[in-house]
């Protein structure tokens, strides 16, 4: 199963880690899963042996994306999400940032899409303090789910 409890995916990312496995960690609302979405998801899979999702749950969507927010519901976005080869576990959280699972997983490598510098990625703190890695990575200009949708509305 890759949707993964909070204390489950603490305590199996501490078993990952003592067999030297590199945790990769990202987070996201993953609304609409689009191609930006399976092209990051695959260059963040790359760059470790085991890629972790922390996926924000539906009233922590409707705070950061509005009342009109979360288009799915976050067991429909982890359903689709753990359906994908690169992802191999998820773990939704409440919050509006994932600080506190960052600090529970402590990953390896720490990534963001592009539109976010280093410097502002949620955790980062966290990870550069163990000794990791944080990168964000390429951008994948037109494709966001706020954009497919605002296309739809139009229609």
């Amino acid at each position: 199963m890759k949707i993964k409890k909070w204390n489950d995916i603490t305590k199996f990312s501490k078993k990952l880690r003592a067999e030297n496995k590199k945790i990769v960690f990202t987070n996201g609302c993953f609304d609409i899963i689009h191609a930006g979405h399976i092209l990051y998801l695959e260059e963040a899979r790359s760059l470790g042996d085991v890629l972790v999702i922390g996926l924000n749950s539906d009233k922590s969507v409707k705070r950061l994306k509005g009342k009109d927010r979360p288009i799915n519901s976050v067991e429909d976005r982890a359903l689709v999400l753990s359906a994908l080869s690169m992802v191999d576990y998820i773990v939704v959280f409440e919050e509006d940032t994932p600080y506190k699972l960052i600090k529970n997983i402590k990953p390896d490598i720490l990534v963001k899409g592009g539109d976010w510098s280093v410097e502002d990625i949620i955790g980062a703190d966290i990870v550069l303090a163990t000794g990791g890695v944080v990168k964000s990575l390429s951008y994948k200009e037109g494709r966001s789910s706020s954009e497919i949708i605002s296309k739809m509305r139009k229609c």
